[in-house]
């Protein structure tokens, strides 16, 4: 049995990465997966970015009756449309989210790139 007073520790499993939060918590957060966003430049994303913080948490809204992609996850941040979770990379979380699975985003990478898919990446992660 580990001392109370071990340090957190991260754990790669499977290619999950278990991040323990601080021991009063005692909730554990599995990163699904990390994704640029896409279609920065069809959305509110270029007004807005420059306010983004990494670590800032992003809605997941399941779009099933969108007209270009049945499995669309469009990513908000506070009540501004960014974009969505690119296409190849969004079926797992449809699938997920349409069984009621609660899955929370965050932005972890902004940076000024004259490519807008590479100015935000954001982690999808369970608790």
């Amino acid at each position: 049995m580990a001392p109370k007073h071990a340090l957190p520790v991260l754990v790669l499993l499977a290619g999950l990465c278990l991040l323990p939060r601080p021991a009063a918590a005692q909730q554990v957060r599995i990163l699904v997966q990390s994704s640029p966003l896409a279609g920065f430049n069809y959305h509110q994303a270029p007004e807005v970015w420059r306010g983004m913080r990494i670590g800032d948490a992003l809605d997941l809204e399941r779009e099933p009756g969108n007209a270009y992609d049945g499995k669309a996850v469009r990513v908000d941040w506070h009540g501004h449309t960014l974009g969505y979770v690119p296409r190849a990379q969004n079926a797992a979380l449809a699938w997920a989210m349409d069984r009621g699975e609660v899955l929370n985003a965050r932005v972890s990478r902004l940076q000024p790139h004259r490519n807008p898919r590479k100015r935000i990446e954001f982690e999808v992660y369970v608790e």
